[in-house]
């Protein structure tokens, strides 16, 4: 499946030091100092196309766009991939509910995705893989766990034996009672009979009459889904045997820190004989009328919908930039009003040829976001900026700071 189109990232002044990247661990619990590496590899996990972007969608990737930005910033390579869980029960239910084809929906949803990502400034992921394309790839983890004894069949299903992770709960950190409860929230079936823990996740889902299914030597079905993510990383970031874990960062929203991740960690482990990533990343979650914003709630303030109304993307990423990645908020429109007149402000500056110095303003935009991607404090070192011009201060690089806001904040003046 293609990715959107590539994102134009100008030079930074080489006399800039770039600090060594601090971010919050999730399995540690801690901000932790990232490695120096000339090469990092980075998984996202993607969208269930069933619906269009919404702005908590947004705020994960944005997160991981200002990572990447960062670690190309201090002169490495990444290897990003992100999937797309192009067949699900909620696509499925989605399509019966409205009447049509689940693939046709996928296509129109991915589609929409891609044309978001590409307003908002998001640089594109090296492989952009979808869970139907695959298959394969899945069967092969399976046969690999299956070899290691952690599967068993119950009725005509493959479900993954979590404890034959010794350290599986280690990267979310929570007790057995909340586990099963967030199981069940989340699309685990804790209560299904035959399976030997409630926790045991699915790793092949046998056909069902009247749903899609895909031959394989499991007999006909499809894939779970947290399989489906642990296959793909593990076989497109080109894993180096060398190393102590088989990725450097495992990203996506809160919601995704337990089942998905803890159980995509656990399977990669059986699989690849280490730790799945070096970090477990996390963005937080947006919410609107006191819930979080989800598509099942129905409470969504759509990406697309803004752009039509004739939002600036570059106010909609400033919105989201305004509030550090890890917090969780509710949105209000009026945050888009402030992002408005901040922009407006920034940029008229930005038009002058004298404006206060720029070195300084940079150099905090740089440490700010060195320290736990800390946007918010960024931000300010812009407004601090622009109060300082206006003031009259002189002797800043206008283009420079330009290049600079646009490279790392991913803000296109």
């Amino acid at each position: 499946m293609k990715s959107w189109a590539s994102v134009a990232i100008p030079p930074l002044q080489k006399g800039f030091r770039m600090p060594p990247l601090r971010i919050f661990d999730t399995a540690a619990q801690q901000i932790s100092e990232v490695e120096i590496k000339s090469l990092y590899r980075m998984y996202v996990c993607g969208i269930t196309p069933y619906d269009a972007t919404h702005l908590g969608h947004a705020n994960t990737y944005l997160t991981f766009d200002l990572l990447h930005r960062y670690l190309l910033a201090i002169g490495a390579k990444v290897k990003f991939v992100e999937n797309i869980t192009d067949i699900d029960d909620p696509l499925l239910e989605r399509a019966n509910r409205d009447g049509v084809n689940w693939r046709d929906l996928a296509t129109l949803q991915i589609d929409l995705f891609r044309s978001d990502m590409v307003a908002l400034h998001i640089l594109p992921p090296d492989h952009y893989i979808g869970a139907v394309d695959s298959i394969n790839l899945v069967v092969n983890a399976i046969s690999t766990l299956d070899s290691a004894g952690s599967v068993y069949k119950n009725e005509n299903d493959l479900y993954f034996k979590v404890n034959s992770d010794p350290n599986f709960g280690s990267r979310s950190h929570l007790q057995h009672n909340q586990m099963l409860k967030i199981f069940s929230e989340r699309g685990g079936d804790p209560d299904r009979e035959g399976k030997q823990d409630p926790l045991d996740a699915l790793l092949w889902l046998a056909q069902r009459p009247g749903e899609p299914g895909w031959e394989s030597k499991y007999g006909i079905g499809r894939p779970g889904w947290h399989i489906e993510c642990c296959a793909i990383a593990l076989n497109y970031l080109d894993i180096d045997a060398s190393s102590a874990t088989s990725i450097d960062f495992q990203c996506g929203g809160s919601d995704l820190i337990f089942p998905h991740h803890e159980m995509s960690a656990a399977q990669s482990k059986i699989i690849n004989k280490k730790e799945f990533a070096s970090h477990y990343v996390h963005a937080g979650m947006i919410g609107l009328d006191g819930e979080k914003m989800s598509k099942s709630k129905g409470n969504l303030v759509l990406v697309s919908q803004l752009l039509l109304e004739g939002i600036d993307a570059m106010v909609i990423r400033t919105a989201l930039l305004q509030h550090h990645y890890r917090s969780d908020h509710m949105w209000h429109n009026s945050e888009l009003d402030q992002a408005r007149l901040f922009l407006d402000e920034l940029r008229l500056c930005l038009s002058r040829p004298d404006v206060a110095p720029t070195d300084i303003t940079i150099e905090v935009v740089i440490s700010s976001l060195s320290e736990d991607l800390n946007t918010p404090a960024a931000l300010s070192a812009l407004q601090n900026w622009i109060e300082a011009t206006n003031k009259g201060e002189t002797g800043g690089n206008p283009g420079e700071l330009s290049r600079a806001i646009d490279a790392l904040l991913g803000i296109a003046i």
